[in-house]
């Protein structure tokens, strides 16, 4: 048995209660759970990723070291990217356990993603870019028609690394008109049962009015446990490299739209993507006498 700190943390925002929340925990190197009671943990959180940080090793220490492995897990299944959980991940090592390296890795599924400290609160990291290739609207037209209708979709592509589908709306929508879609997330997830589609990103071009925003979006991904993704890393690889080809530029300000928003600054080099926010620790809390055989 064993007693495992545990942490959540608002991502992508200054404020508490705001952001996607998280939720971090910190394991020794010789603290491995087989990968069901991973899952229980991540069902029991219920929140859209469970992030696991484990010491590579044997005298791993959460605050010296500067390199571990990252896991993360919706409340039904394992994923291989989440930028909110990592930014979390990092912001629980910045500012929890002390670490006192100015830069993480972290060894995961996607390959070694790096986070930086950027000021008192903020987080950089540096993800791989997942570029989208234009798609066949007719294909697709059921979850379209779930999501917006299909009157209202100027733009549909799909990235292949990380199963979303990208579905632009016509630029003389608004924000409002973005904000007020309420797919249902049982017929949305009913609409693609191939298994191709994992995700659904709606996005807008920003206007001129809009406090400087390039791009809006939300996120929708009922396929993996998840009706909306509150703020989505993992879509901000794929949103870069869209809104890069039709905009001409490679740094962007953007704003997730969900009821508790939250904004990211995004930067691509090369084939990676920088993305840059705040974080918030709310919870601090133990997971207690966790049977780690089970």
């Amino acid at each position: 048995m064993a007693d495992l700190p545990i942490f959540i943390v608002d991502a992508f925002t200054r404020e508490p209660f705001a952001g996607n929340p998280a939720a971090v925990c910190l394991l020794l190197h010789d603290q491995t759970m087989k990968d069901g009671l991973l899952q229980k943990i991540a069902s029991e959180m219920n929140l859209s990723e469970t992030a696991y940080v484990q010491c590579l090793s044997e005298n791993g220490s959460f605050e010296k070291d500067d390199t571990f492995s990252l896991r993360w897990f919706t409340p039904t299944r394992e994923v291989p990217l989440c930028g909110h959980a990592t930014l979390a991940s990092a912001a629980t090592l910045f500012f929890c356990a002390g670490n006192t390296n100015c830069t993480l890795t972290f060894q995961s599924l996607s390959g070694p993603l790096l986070a930086r400290r950027t000021g008192d609160s903020g987080i950089t990291l540096d993800f791989p870019l997942n570029p989208a290739q234009p798609h066949d609207k007719d294909a697709v037209k059921t979850i379209l028609q779930e999501i917006c209708g299909l009157e209202h979709v100027s733009d549909v592509q799909y990235s292949r690394t990380t199963r979303k589908l990208l579905v632009r709306l016509k630029d003389e929508l608004t924000r409002d008109f973005l904000e007020g879609l309420a797919p249902d997330p049982r017929a949305l997830q009913a609409s693609d049962i191939s298994g191709d589609v994992m995700g659904v990103i709606v996005t807008l071009k920003g206007h001129p009015d809009e406090h400087g925003y390039d791009f809006f979006s939300r996120y929708f991904a009922p396929w993996n446990g998840i009706p909306e993704d509150p703020v989505t890393g993992s879509a901000h690889t794929v949103l870069a490299d869209y809104w890069s080809k039709q905009l001409g530029k490679t740094s962007f300000k953007a704003r997730q739209c969900s009821q508790r928003g939250g904004d990211l600054e995004v930067n691509i080099a090369g084939n990676r993507v920088e993305l840059t926010g705040n974080a918030r620790v709310v919870l601090k809390g133990t997971l207690s006498n966790v049977d780690l055989d089970c």
